[in-house]
């Protein structure tokens, strides 16, 4: 048997490093062992589903668009034509094809396809810092020092991660060689510097087996943005603006390496057996019971050629990819079709920052040049090619689609370089389709500034529940914590909002 020495140190998920190192054979073959271990695998024990609203568990895939930084309800999807100047800002409204439904004049594509869609405008909380582990998991509270610790403790989590917890032993006829998981385009806040890193897509006490499988992405620009870091601007080649799309475009992590023959991976398997007398020495603790299976699976993702074809958007013609943008989000989402086709449960697919922190859509300044440039082209050709093209090939009635974001911006614009909106959680606007979703519908309302909601105010957890209800998750189910206490997947305040369903 293969001994690794060294002293016994225990990690907080239980396993000793020691343990670890024994049985971290997937690094062997490329791959992170902290993303296939089931560290905590306790039996669930959660009620009966109560199905409540209709179109229960009509949603078999979801695919969860998120624009990190928050954009501007004002620009978007509740403008205020009628504001002064300081709220409305200098974009003007367009009609869409749902009446009473106007959107930003730089989203022409998506105001041709509103009468497939929900926009949900009263969307409210009361933290307007950088939360995506608020939006996307069920935590009931957030600060920023937990923003900026992706593993403090007190975190819950992510949505994916929870579905795929508790849809473990139930495949449902979807192939075990296909993630189910998946977040695009690459490992969330890995791409920009400037802070630490961001918290939100992990699986916090469930471990990291249930963690999200990310990809990694490989592609050339086609310009640059300026983009400004304390007190310089900088010139940023930004994938999210332009992508080439030539033979180095592409979306991997699941595929093998290109210098790896299948001969040496399967040595690298072989390798992998010398560490079963400690495995087995683990199989008593529940820490220990899901190594193998994660090897099993983390073995076949690596050289599963499903999940390579899938990944691979240069395989469809062009004018499909132009449907999209070549962008790097609108390349993401084609991506994100293409592996709900293949047979995954959920992709993610983020509009993270890029090249420097306070990037993406946090525009507290140049507010309008980012926007314009930037920013809302992109948007509108990845989401109205998202959802036009699922409709196309008959999935967006199976396919629940959400627009998430941290929060919104603040009515009135600020004054610093180029103008700019800050934080404002206390109204802002999603958007959500298929799946369940009613079509052409517009929920909850705001005032004349789109700074409070006068109608049917909604809270983040609320659409948590409805997205677990349309996919067949009771949203009263339960998850054990670290010390096996088992707390609710939403808070049990949030309720399903039966208006934004069909």
């Amino acid at each position: 048997m293969l001994r690794i020495l060294g002293s016994k140190k225990n990690l907080c998920d239980g396993l000793s490093r020691r343990d670890l190192l024994q049985v971290g054979g997937l690094s062997a073959c490329g791959l992170g062992l902290e993303q296939f271990l089931g560290l905590n695998s306790a039996a669930q024990a959660n009620p009966a589903p109560a199905r409540g609203p209709a179109n229960f568990g009509q949603a078999k895939h979801c695919i969860l668009l998120y624009l990190y930084g928050a954009h501007s309800q004002l620009e978007t999807f509740d403008m205020k034509p009628a504001a002064p100047v300081e709220i409305r800002g200098t974009m003007k409204p367009i009609s869409s094809v749902l009446p009473g439904l106007d959107v930003c004049e730089h989203l022409p594509h998506i105001a041709g396809m509103t009468d497939r869609i929900t926009v949900v405008r009263s969307v409210t909380h009361p933290y307007p810092i950088h939360g995506v582990a608020f939006a996307t998991t069920g935590i009931p509270a957030i600060d920023v020092a937990m923003e900026l610790a992706p593993y403090d403790v007190r975190h819950h989590p992510y949505f994916g991660s929870v579905v795929q917890y508790l849809e473990r032993d139930n495949h449902a006829g979807r192939p075990r060689d296909i993630p189910q998981n998946v977040a695009l385009p690459f490992p969330f806040s890995s791409e920009r510097v400037g802070e630490v890193s961001r918290a939100g897509p992990y699986a916090a006490f469930l471990g990291s087996a249930y963690n999200p499988t990310w990809t990694e992405f490989r592609g050339k620009s086609t310009g640059t943005v300026k983009k400004p870091l304390r007190d310089m601007n900088y010139d940023i080649h930004d994938p999210y603006v332009g992508c080439q799309p030539d033979s180095h475009f592409r979306f991997s992590s699941t595929t093998p390496l290109a210098d790896i023959s299948l001969d040496r991976l399967n040595r690298r398997r072989s390798l992998l057996e010398q560490f079963d007398d400690t495995r087995r020495e683990l199989e008593n603790s529940a820490d220990g019971r899901s190594l193998s299976r994660y090897q099993d699976l983390a073995f076949s993702m690596i050289t599963s050629p499903r999940v390579a074809e899938a990944l691979d958007v240069r395989k469809e013609p062009q004018s499909t990819r132009d449907l999209y943008g070549m962008t790097l989000f609108g390349q993401g989402c084609l991506a994100a079709r293409r592996m709900i086709e293949a047979g995954t449960r959920l992709v993610s697919v983020f509009w993270d920052e890029y090249g420097l922190a306070g990037d993406a859509w946090d525009t507290h300044w140049n507010h309008y040049p980012r926007m314009t440039d930037q920013l809302l082209p992109p948007f509108d050709k990845a989401f109205s090619g998202l959802i036009l093209d699922l409709e196309a090939r008959g999935l967006l009635d199976e396919t629940l689609v959400v627009l998430l974001s941290d929060h919104g911006r603040t009515p009135k614009l600020n004054s610093a370089a180029g103008g700019g909106r800050d934080h404002w959680s206390l109204a802002y606007s999603l958007a959500f389709a298929g799946g369940g979703i009613a079509r052409g519908k517009v929920v909850g309302a705001t005032d004349r500034e789109a700074g409070t909601p006068t109608d049917r105010p909604i809270s983040p957890k609320d659409i948590l529940a409805t997205m677990y209800h349309l996919l067949g998750i009771d949203p009263r189910a339960r998850i054990p914590d670290r010390g096996g206490l088992m707390v609710p997947i939403v808070p049990e305040s949030a309720d399903i909002v039966p208006e934004m369903l069909a």
